[in-house]
């Protein structure tokens, strides 16, 4: 057989060849995990390569299984149904006013608040808040509604007397007008009312709550 029809069949013979990839690697990992020729009496101990070659495959299995559960704990978070959307309460239907009495004096005044509700409400805290102009000193207050329907505080803080009307604990107020007065003192003359403030919250049987602010220029 001549040189050139040789290469020719042995280029085709390449060619065809296909190798066992695992029989491969088998044969490396048994050759990397063999211990070398023993050349002196020193004690066998596990190759350097061999130790390295299982550290890196446990690391590499460590990481895919984190991997795997990072993918898993994503993937569940992201499938969760939202929670579904809870609707407002709306408050009872009310309305409020603030004046100053036609009966006050160039002594004596009285705020009088008209507070008007379209439903029945469990829960009703009213707050007058009386702006400290020269010599302003309480003298008293009522309410149109029973007095032992409610806890009366009034103090007196920075900038202003206060008036607070709360409702008491399973006590209720119908639909209808009520009114809430504050009664004092004040410095000799007209006083400014313009700077008098009040906030009357309501609850409804339901939860629902409605706020009114409001003057009494």
């Amino acid at each position: 057989m001549d040189e050139t029809r040789l290469r020719g069949e042995l280029r085709e013979a390449a060619a065809a060849h296909r190798p066992d990839h695992a029989r491969m690697l088998a044969r490396v990992e048994r050759g990397m995990a063999a211990p070398p020729p023993r050349r002196d009496r020193t004690p066998l101990r596990a190759p350097r390569a061999g130790r390295r070659w299982t550290a890196t495959a446990a690391v590499a299995a460590t990481v895919v299984a984190v991997v795997g559960l990072g993918g898993l704990a994503v993937t569940t978070l992201q499938d969760r149904p939202a929670p579904p959307a809870v609707a407002a309460v709306p408050g009872p239907a009310a309305r409020a006013a603030g004046t100053v009495d036609p009966g006050s004096n160039h002594w004596w005044a009285q705020s009088d608040l008209a507070v008007t509700t379209d439903a029945e409400v469990t829960g009703l805290t009213v707050e007058v808040r009386v702006a400290l102009t020269g010599g302003v000193v309480r003298t008293g207050h009522w309410q149109t509604r029973s007095a032992d329907d409610f806890t009366v505080a009034v103090t007196e803080e920075p900038g202003a007397l206060v008036y607070r009307w709360t409702l008491k604990d399973g006590r209720a107020v119908p639909p209808g007008p009520h009114t809430f007065a504050a009664q004092y003192n004040h410095a000799e003359g007209v006083r400014d009312a313009s700077a008098d403030r009040y906030t009357v919250v309501l609850t409804a049987r339901d939860g629902g709550r409605t706020t009114l602010r409001g003057g009494f220029g």
